[in-house]
């Protein structure tokens, strides 16, 4: 999945470490080297991911920091839970995006290529905000993800159809 367009990070007042401490400890869990390599590894960098895509990259058996598949895909469901991440599904995948530290933000997502923009917009929110009070709702968050063409893949395929160089 190609990564996201950055989005500015917002001050927090714990680490993404400290936060999920914070959450294990809440549970009576303790923290464990692969739940922290995970943890560092994700937020070395602003990507959506799904779980295939983390695996691909960690070490494989045998390395150190070897983090078992089992272990990354349950680490995921609590890393969301924690508020460490959000997930959502496209395409028949659970993509994972960061959440800690990083405003609300919505997404255009190119059918072709499989590249997610984020976007930021107040009118949209202002719209949300609307709808809601009008029926009287309490909004606690929203995803909107709208699906198309890029730039990049529709104008690629327009110089490569026979039709459109006639």
């Amino acid at each position: 999945m190609s990564s996201a367009e950055s989005l500015e990070r917002l001050e927090v007042a714990l680490t993404p470490q400290q936060r999920f401490e914070e959450y294990l400890q809440s549970r009576g869990q303790r923290q464990t080297k692969p739940r922290k390599f995970l943890v560092e590894t994700i937020f070395a960098q602003h990507a959506h991911f799904d779980a295939d895509e983390l695996i691909e990259k960690l070490p494989r058996k045998g390395n150190s920091d070897y983090v078992s598949p089992a272990t990354v895909y349950r680490s995921l469901r609590e890393f969301v839970d924690a508020g460490l991440l959000n997930s959502f599904q496209l395409d028949g995948r659970t993509v994972y995006e960061l959440d800690y530290g990083y405003p609300e933000h919505d997404h255009l997502y190119c059918t072709r290529c499989r590249k997610l923009i984020e976007f930021r917009s107040e009118s949209l929110m202002d719209i949300r905000d609307n709808v809601a009070a009008e029926h009287g709702f309490r909004v606690t968050g929203h995803r909107l993800i709208v699906h198309g063409i890029c730039r990049d893949c529709a104008g690629s395929r327009r110089t490569k159809r026979k039709q459109d160089l006639v």
